[in-house]
């Protein structure tokens, strides 16, 4: 008994349960045991007469468990549940000594806790199939409430009836007055001014006019209060583009709807207006824009918009470099340039699917000509070759998939010229492997209806004339000025000494305008780096108010110091050429006298000035400037009752109120084809697939509205799944 009793551990009578099924078990399983492993007739009725007294035991034990819990119930259990009781002979125990029956018992526990382990092993492989039938579950009830919800607010978007409310319209809305240099009507008052109270509250306040719908305005727009100015947008688009996009758009990997968004939905939030019109001319004097339309009968109709303030955003166009036959090219600017190279390429895939096509018209229908390596360009024959190479095969004969090409002409000696060299060659290494003939060292000089003529340099320099078919020509070499703002600059003078865009100070106001009236945001301007005209014209009003002559005036170091600093206060960008004043003061100090004469200083400043360069014609730098804009003019808006108390109405109120504008360049990124390269500062970063989703990710957050974003995410979810749409309308 001893043996056996240590082989096991002891129990507790706490739990009826567990004694009635640990005693039935032990019970079967220890008799069956015992007896199969018996091998004389009187071991087998030692078992018998063993398991007969563990039936016994089990059946007290069944009895005693219908019996409320004592005390005792908690105490280990007796030898006895490990005796037999011999029969004919009640009280006596006798214990169990038969070593087969103790290896019975022993056989049984052992077997027990098997069974108890397979079921054990198999319960959490069904946890999970519940679990799993309960998400599966929970997700379609979900679902289903989704939809639900939505068919809800789907319903509640219709109207059965319509609205008929009384509108008040002024009278000078409807029948302008004239006026002005040329007796147009005057838009003085508009229709829309009495439609809502958040309109009235502003029908009094400064007239903002905004010319132009691209990044600069749309990022003014949504910084400005809404309670501050009476805000018109003028454009001849109703629309703001994504611009950064746009070569995906022509050949099917995003449709052209997801990349606009309707310029009245986003002037919705300041309460503002908007014009569908070209805006012509300016009238600085009398603050009036002068801006022209097509009227219901198809003729053209101008008039005048006035202004208290005015924001030219108009962006650029692309520049043509004196090039001949440009009418024989495709550009890259809006929308609809878009829609039209995408519906040439389909027209040019299908014709060449033709069996009356020769074959050398079919080469020439299937070579795409890119003008220009920048951005654009670069961008363009990359989704160029994507679309070529993973859908074409699938919709068209394979024939046309080895007779296309792509040329990519470049007048520089790498593409991406403005990035970093490290860039450049990756982007070039990666054409190379897929094939995209990038011709560096290349100018175009005339684009025919079916071949370019360029002329090429080799490598001793001499340059040679070059001919290539092409049945689609992409010109993409640079920006310039719109018309509107040559016109502009001709009226301004010499105040207007830029070719290529309009000129402000560092607080972005128009060069030769009456201070604080007119600024000019984007492409369509540039900020004009004149530190050393600034500073010298500064230092000579200086020395004649002492009396002193500026050419014989002797410059310490604590007052250069103090000229550094109305520098950087006057021109931010100049700032990190002016780290070591102490170094430059040294430099130039030819004599070594310990001061700077006039002569001297000029010099110097004008060595800041030759390292200055312009800002870049990007997305990014006209939405900073538009945000710098916004938060100014808010700031204005606020200090203007305490201005008007001090009777501060005249002078440098901008410097006033707010800084200089500072660009910040947050770094530069491009599509190259399933791969992207970022230009990050001084780092540069390029890969596959993982970069095109992290470049997607950051247009995707830059995105204007809640509506671009989804409409982005569907179309790249609907071309993993089904392809490009190869269509052309």
């Amino acid at each position: 008994m001893t043996g056996a009793a240590a082989s096991l551990p002891q129990l507790s009578r706490g739990s009826a349960a567990l004694r009635v099924s640990t005693s039935r078990s032990l019970a079967s399983l220890a008799s069956r045991s015992a007896f199969s492993l018996a091998s004389s007739p009187a071991a087998r009725a030692s078992v018998l007469r063993s398991g007969t007294a563990v039936r016994a035991f089990s059946a007290q034990s069944c009895q005693r468990s219908t019996r409320n819990a004592s005390p005792k119930a908690c105490q280990p259990l007796h030898s006895q549940f490990f005796s037999a009781r011999r029969p004919g002979t009640p009280g006596t125990i006798i214990p169990i000594t038969s070593p087969a029956t103790a290896a019975a018992i022993r056989n049984a526990s052992t077997h027990t806790e098997k069974v108890v382990e397979t079921v054990a092993s198999k319960a959490p492989f069904k946890h999970l199939i519940f679990r799993g039938l309960a998400w599966i579950g929970g997700s379609i009830v979900f679902i289903g409430l989704g939809v639900v919800a939505f068919f809800i607010y789907d319903y509640n978007t219709y109207k059965e009836g319509a609205e008929h409310d009384d509108i008040s319209v002024s009278n000078l809305a409807l029948n302008p007055r004239r006026g002005g240099p040329k007796n147009l009507p005057l838009y003085e008052v508009q229709i829309d001014d009495a439609d809502c109270d958040e309109r009235l509250r502003t029908k009094d306040k400064p007239k903002l006019v905004i010319l132009g719908g691209g990044w600069g305005s749309v990022a003014m727009l949504k910084e400005l209060n809404p309670d501050d100015y009476h805000v018109t947008v003028i454009s001849p688009t109703n629309y703001f583009l994504f611009t950064p996009m746009l070569p995906s758009a022509t050949v099917g990997t995003l449709e052209l709807k997801s990349l606009v968004e309707p310029i009245r939905r986003i002037i919705k939030r300041v309460n503002g207006h908007f014009l569908r019109a070209r805006a012509e001319d300016v009238d600085f004097s009398y603050k009036l824009v002068e801006v022209a339309q097509t009227d219901h009968r198809g003729k053209e109709t101008r008039f005048y918009v006035p202004y208290d303030k005015l924001v030219i955003g108009v962006g650029s166009v692309t520049n043509p470099h004196g090039v001949k036959g440009l009418e024989n090219c495709y550009f890259l600017k809006d929308i609809d340039d878009a829609r039209k190279i995408r519906n040439k390429v389909v027209q040019n895939l299908e014709i060449a699917c033709l069996p009356t096509t020769p074959d050398d018209e079919r080469r020439r229908l299937l070579s795409f000509v890119i003008s220009g390596g920048g951005p654009t360009g670069v961008e363009f024959a990359a989704e160029l070759y994507d679309m070529l190479n993973e859908d074409l095969s699938k919709h068209y004969p394979r024939l046309l998939r080895n007779e296309i090409s792509v040329h990519l002409v470049q007048s520089r000696s790498h593409i991406l010229n403005t990035y970093d060299e490290t860039v450049s060659k990756y982007a070039e290494a990666r054409f190379l492997r897929d094939q995209v003939d990038v011709l560096t060292n290349s100018r175009v000089n005339e684009v025919k209806p079916d071949r370019i003529i360029f002329t090429q340099k080799s490598e001793d320099g001499t340059p040679i004339t070059k001919e290539l078919p092409m049945g689609l020509c992409l010109w993409s070499t640079g920006v310039s000025q719109p018309d509107f703002c040559h016109r502009l600059a001709e009226k301004l003078g010499d105040a207007q000494t830029n070719r290529h865009a309009l000129e402000t100070d560092t607080h972005l106001r128009l060069n030769g305008t009456p201070l604080g009236d007119v600024y000019a945001i984007g492409d369509c301007s540039t900020v004009q780096n004149n530190v050393a005209d600034h500073i010298i014209t500064f230092v000579r009003s200086l020395a004649w108010k002492h009396g002193k002559d500026p050419e014989t005036l002797e410059i310490h170091f604590s007052d250069w110091r103090r000229i550094a600093a109305d520098v950087k206060k006057k021109f931010p960008q100049a700032v990190a050429h002016l780290k070591r004043l102490d170094k430059l003061f040294a430099e130039f100090d030819k004599d070594h006298s310990g001061t700077l004469d006039f002569g001297e200083l000029r010099e110097l400043l004008k060595q800041i000035d030759s390292k200055l360069t312009s800002l870049p014609a990007t997305a990014q730098r006209a939405h900073q400037q538009g945000q710098y804009l916004a938060r100014k003019f808010n700031k204005m808006a606020r200090a203007a009752p305490g201005m008007h108390a001090n009777e501060m109405i005249d002078g440098d109120l901008d410097a006033a109120v707010y800084k200089a504008f500072e660009y910040y360049h947050l770094g530069s990124l491009a599509y190259i084809g399933n791969s992207a390269v970022f230009e990050l500062g001084s780092y540069n970063v390029s890969g596959g697939l993982w970069a095109v989703y992290a470049w997607r990710s950051v247009y995707f957050a830059q995105s204007v509205s809640m509506r671009t974003r989804i409409l982005l995410m569907m179309d790249w979810f609907k071309r993993g799944i089904f392809g490009r749409d190869l269509v052309s309308f």
